[in-house]
Parts: structure tokens; sequence; C-alpha cells
């Protein structure tokens, strides 16, 4: 029983690591497309390096749309499609034109999953294991960048010129197994309650589950879904509390600064004086950091809650960026500012990294799950594609605003997490232990 839901839960979080792989990959393949393609600071910033995101905006803005009407599961399988088509699409585009189109296809991929994988992993766990198994997730993001780096850092080299086109096309592999694997997996019980009225069938999937508690989750589950007539607008005064929470955690997560260093990594490592091949090396450390420090997290999340792991994650983003901004600022050298970045990682992963997704897909009831998933993920990818679009303006050697000195921009983002602590403190609530029906009772106004 428990193995039934420790293989969906994989394989549905198994798209979180065409998420991670497909928004790092770029990274190799930033410098030599805009040598080749010969691009200004601008366009480069628009096109090449932010337009997969902003598929990702619409990915997530309109993710819910589909886990509602098709369901969690068909959703994914189709989220697979986008993906292995963006990574042939993109690896062989002859303009840049038609690879921002395909990009474009996979950040659909990544806002949708992000919207799916979540909420059906929360919606089949229970409330002793749903912070772990959720963060099976993120583990995979991380996992996904993680190869994405030792992937393009192996294949330097081996295409020549088309090196970056490898790079690329390599993720139609993972995209296939992926969407082999969603067949196997089973519709989401409180789905298959709230849309398709299949009370029989949640409950033989909740068997499968757990057959000991399926009878009284079932009534849970019907208990904590209101009559159609007396639902209110999502936006209405009894979901504002849940809303603001998913909006806040979203925003705070972007605003750390993240994007900005997985995407840009090797250029600020060649900026603090490493060759281009050992900052390609280098970020693979940056995704070895990451990993070790996401298991950490899924290890502690339920065991010392939500509050604790954003606090020790705070605490060490302030330090991190504090301290990179200064080593730019002072031209410290490249050892020491690795060093710094390994620490904002590990810090993001301990904390942001391990929470976003089990949070904001614990705080809403059953009837909005999906529109509120949406409403985080957007605001993540909104501000994600913001930052990723600007960065060239300000980071660019030639024409930047900051040239090849970046610390404005790293002393903006810890002044942003000492905000982050604030909302922890003041505002965030403690999760863990609670099932997803008395999480609704206490975050909702009845």
């Amino acid at each position: 029983m428990k193995n039934n839901v420790l293989f969906w839960s994989i394989a549905v979080a198994l798209s979180g690591f065409l998420f991670g792989f497909d928004t790092v990959v770029i990274s190799g393949a930033n410098l030599p497309i805009r040598a080749l393609w010969n691009t200004s600071p601008a366009f480069h910033g628009t096109f090449i390096m932010s337009m997969a995101l902003w598929g990702t905006v619409v990915g997530a803005l309109l993710g819910g749309i589909p886990c509602d009407k098709l369901g969690r599961k068909r959703t994914l399988f189709w989220i697979g499609v986008l993906y292995l088509v963006s990574a042939l699409g993109s690896a062989l585009a002859p303009e840049p034109y038609s690879f921002s189109f395909f990009r474009f296809i996979g950040g659909l991929g990544v806002g949708a999953s992000s919207v799916a994988a979540p909420a059906y992993i929360s919606e089949i766990s229970s409330s002793a294991n749903r912070g772990k198994y959720v963060a099976l997730y993120q583990f995979m993001i991380v996992f996904g960048i993680l190869i994405a780096f030792i992937s393009n850092y192996l294949l330097t080299g081996v295409g020549g010129a088309n090196d970056w086109r490898l790079m690329l096309g390599v993720e139609a592999i993972p995209a296939f197994v992926f969407c082999m694997l969603i067949l196997r997996v089973s519709n989401s019980p409180r789905w298959l309650v709230l849309k398709k009225n299949d009370h029989a069938g949640a409950l033989n999937i909740l068997r499968v589950i757990d057959p000991e508690t399926a009878e009284q989750r079932l009534k849970d589950i019907q208990n904590d879904i209101q009559p159609a007539g007396a639902r209110p607008d999502f936006f209405s005064r009894r979901y504002i509390r849940p809303v603001i929470l998913a909006f806040l955690i979203a925003f705070f997560n972007q605003l750390s600064g993240i994007n900005f260093i997985l995407y840009y990594a090797p250029e600020l490592l060649e900026m603090a004086g490493l060759a281009s091949r050992d900052s390609l090396f280098n970020s693979i450390a940056i995704g070895g950091i990451n990993l070790i420090f996401t298991l950490l997290g899924m290890y502690f999340i339920d065991r010392q809650g939500r509050k604790v792991l954003m606090y020790i994650g705070s605490l060490g983003y302030l330090v991190s960026l504090t301290m990179t901004a200064y080593a730019f600022y002072a031209g410290l050298g490249s050892i020491q500012l690795l060093s710094f970045i390994l620490v904002f990682i590990a810090s993001h992963a301990l904390g942001q990294g391990a929470v976003i997704w089990v949070f904001i897909s614990e705080i809403f009831p059953n009837q909005v799950r999906a529109q509120g998933q949406s409403l985080g993920t957007s605001t993540h990818w909104v501000f994600a594609a913001l930052i990723t679009l600007l960065t060239p303006i300000f980071i660019d050697r030639e024409e930047g605003i900051f040239g090849s000195n970046p610390w404005p921009v790293f002393a903006f983002f810890a002044f942003m997490m000492a905000l982050q602590l604030l909302f922890v403190w003041r505002l965030m609530p403690e999760t863990k232990g609670k099932t997803l029906e008395e999480l609704s009772r206490k975050l909702t106004i009845q």
C-alpha cells in the first residue's frame, strides 16, 4: 500500500526532473547561442533566456483548468508531451525565433507541472508523509538541475559548434519515459469526488492507499466539499488568507535571486575570474549542494515543520547574499565567491526550495486547490520571468548597468530576504501533521 503511493509520487514527481532540467539546461547554451546569432542584450534576455519562463507563466496561469477538467493524471501526460516536443524542436531550431517558440512550449510544460504535480501528490498522501512526498517534486527539480549541469559539462566539446543542440535535445529521453510512467498512476480520489462525483472510484483508490482509513477519509472529503451553489468565488473573502499566503511565499521565493543564480551561474563565476569550462564544472558543485540540502529538507519537513525550515533558510539567505554582494564589491577571489554562492544554494534548498510546493499544495481547500496552486505558481513564474528578462540589462559586461560587478543586485536580494523573515515570523502558519481538510477549516473564513 505504501509502495503504491510512493511509486505514484515518484512517477508524478519526475515532472519536476524535467522542470529542473529544462529550466537550467539553457545555462550551458546561453553564451554559444548569443555568439551564433549575435543578439543584443535586450533581445537575448527577452527571447532566448526568458521565453521559456513566459511559457511557464502561461502554463501556471492556465494549468488549473485542465487539472480540473481533465484530471491531474491526464494533464500530467500531456505535460510530458510538451517537454518532448520542446526538447526536439529547440535542438533543431535554425534561427532564434523558432528556438524561442519551442522554448515557450517547454515553459508551458514547466508551469502546468508546477500546478498539477504538487496538487496530485498532496491529494494521495497522508498528513504524516505529505511533506516529504510533495517535496519529492522539489528533489526531482534539483536532481534535474544537477543532471543538466553535468550533461552540459560532459557535452562541451562533443559536437563542436553544435554542443548546445545536444545539450537541449537530450531532454527528449526522460520526457518519453515520464509519459510512459504516468499511464500507470491512479487518478486523484479528491478529484474524482469533486469533479466526477465518482465516490465509489475514489473509495477504491483510497483503499489502495490505506484500507483502514479509506472510508473515514472519503467522509472527510465529502464533508469538506460544499454544494456547488454554495461555493464562493476564488477571490472572495472566504479564501483571502490562503491567497495572500500563496502569493507571498511565491513572491519571496523568486526575490531571493535563486533563478538569477541558477540561470547565470557560469557567467557569474566567469566574472569572478574562472575560465569558461571551469565555470561550467563549478556549476555542477552548485547542483550537488542543491541536491544534498534538498534531501535534508525532505528529511526534516515532516519532523521539524515548514516554519522552522523557512527560518533557517531566511537567515542563510541573508548571510550568503550579503557576503556575495561584498565579494563582488571588494573584488574577492573566485573561491570566496563560490563558497558564498554555495551557502546561498544550501539555504534555498533547505528552506524555500523544500517548502514552497508543499505549502502551496496544502493551504487551499479541495474545491479550489487547482486554482490556488495556479495562483501560487504563476506568481512564482511571473517574477522568475521578469528577473531573467532584466538580468542581461544589469550584468552584461559591455552594455549592462553594472557591467561585470553586479554587487547591487545581490544587495537588493539580501534586503528582500529580510522582508521574507518578517513574513515567516508574523504571517506564515505551521501546516505539519494536519490533514488537508483540517487546514481547510483553519485557513478559510467559514
